[in-house]
This record gives C-alpha cells, sequence and structure tokens, in this order.
C-alpha cells in the first residue's frame, strides 16, 4: 500500500483504471468463472449420455443458475476443460421457455443475459451477445438473442412462455430445450419433437409444486436409458449454511417442505395426507419386527391396474402399527401373486376387500377362494371395521390420524407406497380413486389388524384401547 501510495498522480489513475476494467471483465464473463456443485455436475454430465434430463430441486438451491450456465455454453461454444457434458461444436438454436414473459425476464432472460440495463453481466459474456429482440407488451422482457460462437457463427436462443400455447411451440427446429419450471404435458411433448432431427436434448430444471403430475411421473416412473432425473435438496446447496437451512425448511407450510427444500413432488393442499414425510417414516434397516408384534397383510385385487399387497405388524403395547413391506404387480394370475405373498410369510393372515366375492367367469370360483386354494392365509370374511362398515373415508382418516398422531409408520425404503402417498389427492373434495393400489392394501389390513397374529398362534379378534 506504501508503494502505491508514492506512485506520481498519473500512474495512481492508470492503476485504479486497471483495476476497474479487470473487475468489469469479471463481472461480464462469469461463464469462466462458473463452478457447479456436486448435484449441478451430474445433471451436466448426464447430456452426454441421455436425450431427457430433470434436475428436480427446491427453491433456491441454484436449478435454473445450474442450467442458464449450461445454455450459455452451448450457445457460445465456449466449454470448461473438465466439461464431462454434451458439446456442440458449431451454433445452436435453444429454446429457454418459462411459465409466463414475465418469469422468463425475471429467471432465464436474467441469468443468461442480465437485467434491463446490465447486459452481458449472465451467464453469456457480454463479448459474445450481439443482438437481442424485445418482447412487445413486457418491458424489460426479451424475444431472442443472438450470440457469438467460437466457431465463427451465430448462435439463436429464442424466449418462449407456456402461457403461448402448445401451436407456439410448433413448427421450428432446434438442438436444446429449457423449460424452467414445470410446462404443460402437450408443450414438453411438443419442444422434445422440435429436437428430433437435430438429435438434440431436454433439460429441464423445477420444483415439483404440481405434485406427481403427468410430467413427473415420465421421469420418475416411466423408466428409459434416455431420460434421467437428478434430485437436488437443500443439503446440496453449499451456498447455505446450516442454520440458515434450519431457518428456511422452518418458514414452509408442512405440506410444501419437501417439495420446496429436497425437489420431491408436493404433497399439494388437496393432499388426502397432507403430512411430511419425515414425520412417518422409519428406518427399517435398524429397526427389525420382534416377534411378538402380531402381523397381518393386506391385499387389493387388479388386472390391468396392480394387485398390491402391503405387511403390517403391531406394536400392541404402544398402539403403534408399522408398514415394513409391499408388493405391487400387474397383468398376472393369482397363483403368481399368492407365490409372491406366501414367500412373506405363509403364516401370515391376509386382508381382502369386498370384490373377493366376486365370482371368476371362467372357473365360477370366488377370487378370494382362488388365493385361499394358493395356500394364503385369507380371512373368512372380507374387510370390514369391527361394527361391520367398510368407507373409504372412515379408512382413510384412520389411517391421516395415525399418522398424524405418530401411530402409522412406513418403512423409508418402500419408494412404490410413497409415490402414491404423495399423489393422492382430492378434487372437489372427493378423493381420486387413482394409483391408490398398495394405499387400499394398507387400508385393508389397518381395518382387519384385529385379525393380526404371531407366529404359531391362530388369527382371532384381538380387542385394544382405541378399537373402532
Amino acid at each position: 500500500m506504501q508503494a502505491i501510495a508514492g506512485l506520481p498522480v498519473a500512474q495512481k489513475r492508470e492503476l485504479v483504471a486497471l483495476l476497474e476494467e479487470r473487475e468489469r471483465r469479471k463481472r461480464t464473463n462469469r461463464l469462466a468463472t462458473y463452478r457447479p456443485y456436486p448435484k449441478q455436475a451430474e445433471f451436466h454430465a448426464l447430456g452426454a449420455t441421455v436425450r431427457e434430463r430433470l434436475l428436480m430441486a427446491g427453491n433456491q438451491l441454484g436449478k435454473t443458475w445450474s442450467a442458464g450456465f449450461e445454455a450459455a455454453m452451448h450457445a457460445t461454444g465456449l466449454y470448461p476443460d473438465d466439461w464431462q457434458g454434451r458439446r456442440w461444436d458449431r451454433p445452436t438454436v435453444g429454446w429457454a421457455a418459462s411459465e409466463t414473459m414475465e418469469v422468463s425476464r425475471d429467471a432465464g432472460q436474467r441469468i443468461l443475459l442480465g437485467r434491463e440495463g446490465e447486459r452481458g453481466i449472465g451467464a453469456i459474456p457480454e463479448s459474445c451477445i450481439l443482438d437481442v429482440a424485445r418482447y412487445p407488451n413486457v418491458r424489460g422482457a426479451i424475444s431472442q438473442a443472438w450470440v457469438r460462437h467460437v466457431s465463427g457463427g451465430q448462435s439463436l436462443i429464442i424466449f418462449k412462455s407456456y402461457d403461448q400455447g402448445r401451436r407456439k411451440f410448433q413448427g421450428d427446429t432446434i438442438d436444446w430445450f429449457w423449460p424452467d419450471e414445470e410446462p404443460p404435458e402437450d408443450i414438453y411433448s411438443e419442444g422434445l419433437t422440435r429436437t428430433n432431427a437435430t438429435g438434440g436434448m431436454v433439460m429441464m430444471t423445477f420444483t415439483p409444486l404440481l405434485g406427481m403430475s403427468r410430467v413427473v411421473q415420465r421421469f420418475l416412473k416411466e423408466k428409459s436409458p434416455d431420460r434421467a432425473v437428478v434430485q437436488m435438496g437443500i443439503k446440496d446447496a453449499l451456498h447455505y449454511t446450516q442454520e440458515e437451512r434450519d431457518r428456511i425448511i422452518a418458514s414452509y407450510p408442512e405440506h410444501e417442505r419437501e417439495a420446496r427444500t429436497q425437489g420431491l413432488p408436493m404433497l399439494g393442499e388437496g393432499a388426502v395426507f397432507p403430512i411430511a414425510r419425515e414425520k412417518v417414516a422409519y428406518d427399517a434397516g435398524s429397526m427389525p419386527i420382534p416377534d411378538h408384534w402380531p402381523r397381518i397383510c393386506g391385499i387389493d385385487f387388479g388386472w390391468d391396474h396392480p394387485t398390491a399387497a402391503a405387511w403390517l405388524a403391531w406394536d400392541r403395547d404402544a398402539d403403534v402399527i408399522y408398514v415394513y413391506d409391499c408388493y405391487a404387480q400387474t397383468k398376472q394370475t393369482p397363483v403368481f401373486h399368492a407365490a409372491a405373498i406366501k414367500g412373506r410369510g405363509d403364516w401370515i393372515p391376509v386382508a381382502w376387500p369386498h370384490d373377493g366375492l366376486q365370482h371368476d367367469k371362467g372357473s365360477g370360483e370366488q377370487l378370494a377362494d382362488q388365493y385361499r386354494a394358493q395356500g394364503l392365509e385369507m380371512l373368512p370374511e372380507r374387510a370390514t371395521f369391527d361394527d361391520g362398515s367398510n368407507g373409504v373415508e372412515a379408512g382413510v382418516m384412520e389411517m391421516l390420524d395415525r399418522m398424524q398422531t405418530g401411530r402409522l409408520k412406513i418403512a423409508s425404503h418402500l419408494e412404490p407406497l410413497w409415490d402414491e402417498i404423495r399423489g393422492y389427492h382430492r378434487e372437489k373434495g372427493r378423493i381420486v380413486k387413482i394409483n391408490d393400489d398398495i394405499i387400499s392394501a394398507v387400508r385393508y389390513a389397518l381395518m382387519m389388524i384385529r385379525h393380526a397374529k404371531v407366529p404359531g398362534r391362530k388369527a382371532g379378534a384381538i380387542k385394544f384401547k382405541g378399537a373402532w
């Protein structure tokens, strides 16, 4: 500092100018200093092997930031030396899409280009921004940006919004499609289709606030070697301290926490079971079921939709019921299902619903009897409460009451059941009976928990405090 203080005034001014220029170049070339977190790097690397990618993350964790910087690389051709994702050695055409043009301006466009009046401090270096076209009627919004590519050509980024409708996503041919926040299924499909001719890709980023939607199901349930999802939670966002994480988690309503902090599909205000997973889940690996706890299995019959089963163990002293296993399989016969169920314990009594009384058109035999003939310990009568009723709402309310009071626990590894719970919802007050097969099996077993038994003992109704 003393050496600087002793410089002539002209040299001081020159030094200040050089320092300001260095800072300006740093601010206007953020791409050169981009360093992804491990989850973001995983998302980038998948671009080299799959066509469809989803970074499903909580709010303010860096999902839009990471995709914006990747889009900047594809537009400019400026990839870091250690880049593991996909590369283009030519100019690209890409779509950056958001829910509205206002959202586009404040999110994807801001990250790529900077805010209005600060153009060039985003992911695309200032020296690479050749021109922009403004979007009419939305102040500060951009419809297109032309970007210099290292090959000497020009890349084109087109900003779109979902509220423009599916037709605005037709006709063009593009290299990459970046939907930021979850798009309607038809718009996602159109965007993906526009990449067919180029062998292009989709890199999607959103917080799953719409629950188990069709777009979410595409990535979580419709497995494909050309499709991948990376889930990023608040612990993966290294810019937060643990104290800040705890404060952020506590600030959200309980039914939103998993979506907004963990990137898991939101339960939603219409959820049948609006309770956080961590309040119900238990680690089955660290808590073996004691032999003296009675057990019961519930079964829900199906064909096109799965035949499902769930196994419950009952800690009678604490009146806590544990769901420790589940099963679901479509388009198989009772012989196949019975073998899978018997493998979990052929002594365990099986609760079954009223449609088990239906007769098979070929054999004329009741469905429940077909399972009984395969050696299953089918209970003598269909599942009912102690008073003889069997209403769905009553069973669901019993499940919810037990969840809320800590008297129904579900093994954390039973993802098929957790998927159903997450998507189980109401419309206009009524439960939507879709994708609820394992839930139904749990409900039947819970209704008949009085008939649970331990090995070597005969099943029989057990009265307990708080019975129905």
